[in-house]
């Protein structure tokens, strides 16, 4: 990377040695971007921004006042151990919004996706993987380990626990308590969080054809209305639909090796509940 011409860092900002910019980087006042910081082109810091640790921020990335990004772990595990904060390319990031870097014992990585926007005082935890188009809304909060597919939205005040994933086109209604997997698609609700249907509304908006979306609403209604176990049922699905792509990821999803139980719809919990599944 180029160094980036004086006149576009305030004089009040402070860049450590080591600290690697692109080209047209624009560093407000009383900002702070540490030694190990890797800054990609046409990034612009507003101001009292902290870039600590080993932090990697993509080009065309807008951050806003006193966000801090690449702080430390917020794990008793964590000893000072060299690990990363990666974010992508042409993100916003809000004022006040923190996220910090891997742990030694784990993956060793935050990893941020390209064209995401994080609102105000939202918060991404060490380790957590963090697709593209991914949209936090004020006061998210992830744990640790979690994973967020590509264009899931998360509304304001909402919190995922630790280890728990997200898959891809789901959508978070505002101040749920996520403490279990999200299935592709899944639209969730409440504290604690329940399955309320499927994100029609993301699905159309990413542009996913009539029968595609057709196909999952009648999966949807296999997979949780029927006999034997959501596993077993997911299986079928796979032989029932084997021209949809959507089907199939809803299904592989449910059948890989997880820590967390799914967030299902709430009659599906009172029936396993009943029956001594959970």
């Amino acid at each position: 990377m180029d160094q980036v011409p004086p006149s576009l860092i305030h004089p009040t900002a402070l860049v450590e040695p080591g600290a690697e910019l692109g080209r047209n980087v624009r560093i407000g006042p009383f900002c702070h971007v540490g030694g190990m910081a890797k800054v990609g082109d046409d990034v612009e810091l507003m101001s009292h921004v902290v870039i600590a640790g080993d932090t990697t921020i993509g080009e065309g990335t807008r951050v806003f006042p006193h966000a801090i990004l690449g702080g430390e772990p917020q794990n008793t595990a964590y000893k000072g151990e060299r690990t990363r904060l990666v974010i992508g390319r042409n993100n916003t990031i809000r004022e006040g919004v923190t996220m910090h870097i891997g742990t030694g014992n784990a993956r060793g990585e935050t990893t941020v996706g390209d064209h995401c926007m994080f609102l105000a005082y939202s918060h991404v935890a060490h380790d957590s993987v963090l697709g593209d188009h991914v949209t936090f809304a004020n006061n998210v909060m992830i744990g640790g380990h979690a994973v967020i597919g590509d264009r899931v939205i998360i509304g304001g005040g909402a919190a995922v626990h630790q280890f728990c994933e997200v898959g891809h086109h789901a959508f978070i209604g505002g101040v749920a308590a996520v403490v279990r997997d999200v299935i592709p698609y899944g639209m969730v609700m409440g504290n604690r969080s329940y399955l309320a249907g499927l994100n029609l509304v993301g699905m159309k908006r990413s542009g996913m054809d009539r029968s595609e979306m057709t196909a999952i609403r009648h999966a949807y209604k296999r997979l949780f209305d029927g006999g034997g176990s959501v596993r077993e049922r997911a299986e079928e699905l796979i032989e029932a639909y084997p021209n949809s792509a959507a089907v199939r990821d809803i299904a592989t999803f449910i059948l890989r090796d997880s820590k967390r139980h799914l967030v299902t719809p709430l009659s599906t919990r009172r029936s396993a509940h009943e029956a001594g599944d959970e």
